[in-house]
């Protein structure tokens, strides 16, 4: 019934023709390729500037050395990492020859690419929790909120994004591939990757779903009832200034929350993985080059403490 599987699961034995995998990146004119190339450069480099001048900005000033605070800078540390797994690669594919990853390069890229965007979830559900406490338990936020508990949290997002990714991982490192070693995309994605193989992909494909499915509803249910709770509180403050004054604690969080959930969900929470992957390359750029990039300029243009800061830092005060 299914000829093409029919050997390898016979021998029980992974049957991938030996090379390397070759990443198609963004095919096209010399002129949109080498524009591509320098936009990405670009905003790899803001990137990770940005993020490394939020981090070196809290460590400088105690009136920023809060869990919310904290909590910003394991978001900044993460979308270094994130796109410096994914975006050198990318930049790569525009040389000649230089899409070509190995099988074992790949799935490096694949783990720490999905499990950085899994921390991602936890991160922006735990940074949602910390503004619900800040906003609706003012009082009580210094007792429940101590230095301890936003070390565990940040701990546990970690532990758990890099936790969730392993399954998937370890059966894409079972699958054999055979044929075409030409990867219709920019990084090791795991749908593109996975339609190349000669073995049956249909439990890699569930197992994936579901851990996205529950990455992903269960970080977005946290973030909801922390928003729903803050809403209610803000409207209820009588004063416009109050009001103001509380929705601006956690306007970039929001913001960074809107821009990161439009963009993935569609990546992730689907059970096709051979339809629309032009499409999902595409949106896939939204998620691992522009996103990370703008996450500074919310923080810093939004956030009137990170602003002033800032203008400290720049006048040497």
């Amino acid at each position: 019934m299914f000829p093409k599987y029919s050997m390898a699961w016979s021998t029980g034995q992974n049957l991938s023709i030996p090379g390397p995998f070759i990443l198609l990146g963004f095919p096209g004119s010399r002129s949109l390729r080498i524009g591509l190339f320098l936009l990405f450069l670009v905003m790899y480099l803001l990137t990770v500037a940005g993020n490394l001048a939020i981090i070196s900005l809290v460590g400088a000033h105690r009136c920023l050395q809060t869990p919310m605070y904290f909590f910003l800078c394991n978001l900044s540390f993460l979308e270094i990492w994130f796109t410096t797994a994914c975006v050198p690669k990318t930049l790569a594919t525009f040389a000649p020859l230089g899409g070509a990853i190995s099988l074992a390069g790949c799935a490096t890229q694949m783990y720490f690419v999905f499990s950085l965007g899994c921390t991602e979830y936890f991160l922006l559900a735990v940074m949602a929790y910390d503004r619900y406490l800040a906003i609706c338990l003012p009082l009580r936020y210094g007792g429940i909120m101590t230095p301890g508990l936003a070390t565990r949290l940040a701990l546990g997002s970690w532990l758990c994004g890099f936790s969730a990714i392993t399954v998937p991982a370890a059966l894409i490192a079972r699958l054999s591939f055979c044929g075409s070693r030409v990867i219709n995309h920019f990084f090791c994605d795991i749908a593109p990757w996975i339609v190349l193989s000669c073995t049956d992909t249909q439990v890699v494909e569930l197992v994936s779903f579901g851990i996205a499915f529950c990455v992903i509803l269960g970080s977005c249910g946290i973030t909801l009832v922390s928003y729903a709770y803050i809403i209610t509180t803000i409207i209820k403050i009588p004063s416009a200034q109050g009001r103001h004054r509380a929705f601006s604690t956690c306007s970039s969080h929001l913001t960074v929350v809107l821009i990161w959930y439009g963009s993935t969900i569609f990546l992730h929470v689907r059970t096709s993985v051979e339809s629309s992957l032009d499409l999902t390359k595409a949106i896939t750029v939204l998620n691992t080059i522009v996103t990370p990039v703008l996450n500074p300029f919310i923080y810093t243009l939004r956030n009137k403490d990170v602003r002033e800061a800032l203008r400290r830092t720049v006048k040497g005060k």
